[in-house]
């Protein structure tokens, strides 16, 4: 497509709609989900792109719609859906059925006579094959017809983000066998998709294909196409590659991950599929850009590069594959902030939060360039940074990260601190900023308990933990490194810290801590999970810790689904909402790993318990980035929250996290050891092996069984460099 040929037309003319309706969106959890690298696809369970512009449906590849209308329709339809399925992330199957009504059939008893399977690839293109079938017992003439479009818009867009003018459409154009779209964004950037037929279809009609052929009783006839994004229209031409090459090849790249990571094998199959279909996600969900990897946050929001998000997930498995936690080190070291930017929030040696690659950012219509609006990826990057070593002891790994974690420290002490207390907070400097800045980052996310909003800076506890955590950690890594001077400076900030926490943060009335200080240090007494991470930094003395052990199975935080974000308690609480009452598995196994590390083990069973409740009710048994906080008794699994990700990278890793809780896996690689303390299986589980875990340059298997309220643990096997395992029994 030569750019002089192009012939602008107005979006209604190329897409059929003036623009995008995102009034209404459909559960990801009700759609068919693909993701390989940079592109992801989500499709009805027919297959379809429907209605045109349908928000969250599309073909996306760099936070771009490439495909926002794709529809098959078939002589005799509407087909009936007899199967659809997407567990493999690359590929999809869809069985559908047409009756015989319209051949001759009996009207008054239809039966379904013609069989269409579409088949569905994504691994650099969308890759479709359509088998049909007749059952007929006479030859039929059929036809079928692929309607597609291009809006090209943005995946904030998507959202929801009202943009108050677009860039400039072009014709639809058919060359030889590819059908083109073009469009220019307001960047000036020219962005192209297409569609390539194995043979060109009989008829062509605008943004239509059809073809019209006789099917013969019982002889299958196939069809067969691509979507191609911009990168690969130029590209000579390989489709000749078969449904089975593509998919065969793309099988070999997930069983070599899959030997990569740990097995872990219980006595309860539902629970293995739970954990198998989490680690397929975890394969799908990375991305590769600029020449690095990392794991993305989710679908269909956040297929990007994501500072907490992937720091978290990488912690959460690091017994599964330790790769995801060097990946995302290494990745985002390589964006640390560099300079004093406020459209952006960079700061020398902060960690970013987030990058988009779409038109809106390209146009600086958000700051997400990356945007680094985020108080506690930099302190979580630094508790990863030590955890990685922990479980791989990895020295050159921190060598050669030690001048980025010295510059996040410093980012703590001279940009986190705003006002000199010691605490590290937040107040956005970009107007196009988040409000919040911790997890909780929706406007709402961070009440005081009648719903009242606080006033910024916001000190959130969960960061002061991080903080502390970070400190602690560090001063470990310096002592290793050899700077005892460096490591008794941050040993003693971290413990100084700690009793600020104590001091300012903990509520004896109420048995935990405060979700926050506002802007003139006043206490936010609203009960949520936030203080529970304190347990994970180990922040809490033993009996403080006890005590925020019972609050989080009580009535008020625990739904019978899992701990609720905020207590039911409160005004402000809300099933529904995103950060005020909802259930995130992810939130759950932090709490359940700060229960574990804090003597607490049996109080993280009951999450432990919903969560493998909750999968069982989600489709692939995958669970998905939260659902709604509603109490257990008002049905038989949870209810969904409507725009919640799915697959979702620390929705995937929460499961890994609690096994890590209840099995007392804590390593030690740099002095070649592992510890295993205190083990203890849920009810509904009386075995758990562990396949090739990865400690530093060993590779350990165990067996964990339970008998009554027992859990022994048993070393199977060590390959690799020697490695001393320490069974601790209570």
């Amino acid at each position: 497509m030569n750019a002089a040929d192009l012939k602008p037309i107005s979006m209604e003319e190329a897409v059929g709609y003036p623009a995008i309706d995102c009034s209404h969106q459909n559960s990801v959890e009700d759609s068919l989900v693909l993701k390989h690298d940079r592109l992801f696809l989500l499709v009805n369970d027919e297959g379809d792109i429907v209605p045109p512009g349908q928000c969250a449906l599309g073909l996306f590849q760099d936070d771009t719609r490439m495909l926002s209308h794709y529809q098959l329709e078939f002589a005799g339809g509407p087909p009936s859906v007899l199967s659809a399925q997407a567990a493999r992330m690359y590929s999809a199957q869809i069985d559908l059925a047409i009756s015989d009504k319209a051949f001759g059939g009996n009207s008054w008893d239809p039966k379904n006579s013609v069989h269409i399977r579409r088949e569905l690839i994504l691994e650099d293109r969308l890759l479709e094959r359509v088998t049909l079938t007749s059952f007929v017992n006479t030859p039929i003439d059929f036809w079928m017809q692929l309607s597609v479009g291009c809006d090209f818009a943005d995946i904030f867009e998507i959202r929801g983000w009202q943009r108050p003018e677009r860039g400039q459409f072009y014709e639809t154009r058919l060359d030889g066998d590819v059908l083109q779209f073009a469009y220019r964004g307001l960047d000036g950037k020219l962005i192209r998709s297409a569609v390539r037929f194995e043979s060109e279809p009989p008829e062509m009609h605008q943004q239509r294909a059809v073809w019209r052929f006789r099917l013969e009783p019982n002889e299958p006839l196939q069809l067969r196409w691509e979507v191609l994004p911009d990168m690969l229209i130029d590209e000579a031409d390989d489709a000749k590659a078969t449904v089975y090459q593509r998919r065969g090849e793309l099988e070999s790249v997930y069983e070599d991950w899959r030997n990569e990571c740990t097995q872990w094998i219980s006595d309860v199959e539902q629970f293995n599929t739970a954990l198998d279909q989490a680690v397929v996600d975890l394969r799908a969900l990375y991305v590769t850009t600029d020449g690095g990897e990392i794991i993305s946050a989710g679908i269909p929001w956040y297929s990007t590069a994501f500072g907490r998000d992937s720091i978290i997930t990488s912690l959460q498995t690091l017994p599964v594959n330790p790769r995801i936690a060097v990946d995302t080190l290494r990745y985002l070291a390589r964006y640390q902030g560099e300079k004093e930017d406020p459209f952006t929030e960079e700061q020398p040696g902060r960690i970013m939060h987030e990058l988009r690659r779409g038109e809106m950012a390209r146009n600086r219509e958000i700051p997400h360039l990356p945007y680094y609006g985020t108080i506690d990826a930099t302190p979580l990057w630094l508790v990863l940074l030590h955890e990685a070593w922990r479980w791989t002891g990895d020295d050159d790994l921190v060598r050669d990260l030690l001048p980025h974690a010295e510059r996040a420290l410093h980012w703590i002490d001279q940009y986190g601190d705003l006002d000199g207390d010691g605490f590290v907070e937040y107040a956005r400097t970009s107007a196009n900023g988040l409000v919040n800045q911790g997890w909780k980052d929706s406007s709402d996310g961070v009440p005081f308990p009648d719903g009242t909003l606080p006033e910024p800076p916001i000190a959130l506890v969960e960061v002061q933990g991080y903080v502390f955590d970070a400190k602690r950690r560090m001063a470990a890594i310096y002592a290793a490194m050899g700077d005892p001077e460096r490591a008794d400076t941050l040993k003693h900030e971290a413990d100084s810290l700690r009793e600020a926490i104590v001091r300012d943060y903990w509520m004896e009335d109420v048995g935990t801590f405060a979700l926050a200080l506002d802007g003139d240090k006043k206490r936010i007494p609203t009960v949520t999970t936030n203080a529970g991470h304190l347990l994970w930094s180990r922040v809490p003395d033993r009996e403080q810790a006890r005590r925020m052990a019972g609050s989080f199975t009580d009535a008020g935080m625990f739904s019978g689904w899992g701990i609720r974000t905020l207590s039911s308690a409160h005004t402000v609480y809300n099933p529904m909402s995103y950060h005020d009452g909802s259930i995130w598995p992810h939130d759950n196994a932090i709490v359940a790993l700060g229960l574990s590390l804090n003597g607490c083990t049996r109080a993280a069973l009951p999450a432990l318990s919903a969560m493998h409740d909750a999968a069982g009710g989600m489709r692939y048994h995958r669970l998905p980035e939260l659902f709604c906080g509603m109490d257990r008794a008002f049905g038989l699994k949870p209810v969904l929250y409507p725009v919640s990700c799915s697959p979702q990278a620390w929705a995937s890793g929460a499961f890994f996290m609690f096994l890590q809780a209840v099995t007392g896996i804590l390593p030690d690689a740099p002095s070649r050891t592992l510890h295993i303390r205190e083990p203890l299986l849920p009810q509904y589980m009386r075995e758990l092996t562990l396949i090739g875990l990865k400690i530093g340059g060993s590779r350990v298997s165990l067996q964990f069984s339970r008998s009554g309220k027992r859990t022994l643990a048993n070393l199977l096997e060590v390959e690799g460099e020697p490695l001393q395992v320490k069974i601790e029994l209570c």
